[in-house]
């Protein structure tokens, strides 16, 4: 059973995507050359890291990914090799479940609700996968178990896969960075191997408005970089 504490958390999440939701501008719009180009960027890291960790036979590997959004990275790994009987969404926001229900295929499976409460059995999936999640819990007690929880379902030899920004935005209240440190202390027992990416927003969105191309170049700055990508492996 929950605590209050997780619970409030878990309302207060909700709260902050709804807010996320009603901005004037949609920042995450596709069309958007910022955020296209940020999308290829992790679409061309997470080829690299496949092809570096030499998961080479991607059909009989399990994922799941905690936060799966409108489900766009979910149809992203088929593209790339993954059976959908062997993809797994979770997804807290209700309208957000939906949205993926309806771009993905039936055999993958969409569970709503609390990751917390999700119930597999321990040492199940080769990698276990999370973007822009943890940035969006605001509550450490929180953060520290959901990050033991998705351990536990991954198995030896597998991991954690993480996507999240690592900076505070003085302009968004709602989120806070995940800087390497407190990675390390989520998962103590984990081997992690990380990357830096995508550009800062605020520079993306400005250099992309005068050629997208711009993008590229402001980004060989690694510290103009805002985000990790880690492999966490369970050994």
């Amino acid at each position: 059973m929950l605590s209050e504490e997780f619970k409030k958390e878990i309302d207060e999440i909700k709260k902050r995507f709804d807010r996320r939701g009603k901005y004037p501008i949609n920042y995450y719009n596709i069309l958007l050359p910022d955020v296209h180009q940020r999308k290829q960027e992790f679409e061309r890291a997470i080829i690299k890291w496949l092809n570096w960790k030499k998961f080479l036979s991607l059909s009989e590997k399990k994922i799941l990914e905690v936060g799966c959004g409108g489900g766009s990275n979910l149809a992203k790994f088929i593209e790339l090799g993954f059976e959908p009987r062997n993809i797994i969404g979770n997804e807290l926001i209700t309208e957000r479940a939906a949205a993926a229900r309806k771009i993905i295929p039936k055999e993958i499976e969409i569970i709503e609700g609390d990751a917390l409460k999700l119930s597999f059995t321990p040492n199940s999936f080769d990698i276990v996968f999370q973007s822009t999640v943890f940035s969006s819990i605001l509550d450490s007690s929180f953060q520290k178990e959901l990050a033991r929880k998705m351990w536990s379902f991954a198995k030896p030899e597998g991991g954690i896969l993480w996507y999240d920004f690592t900076y505070d935005n003085p302009k968004n209240r709602d989120v806070r960075g995940i800087p390497l440190k407190k990675i390390k202390e989520l998962f103590p027992e984990g081997k992690i191997n990380h990357w830096r990416l995508t550009l800062a927003p605020p520079i993306s969105r400005t250099v992309t408005k005068i050629h997208p191309s711009l993008y590229h170049i402001f980004n060989m700055f690694p510290f103009l970089r805002t985000h990790l990508l880690c492999w966490i492996e369970k050994s």
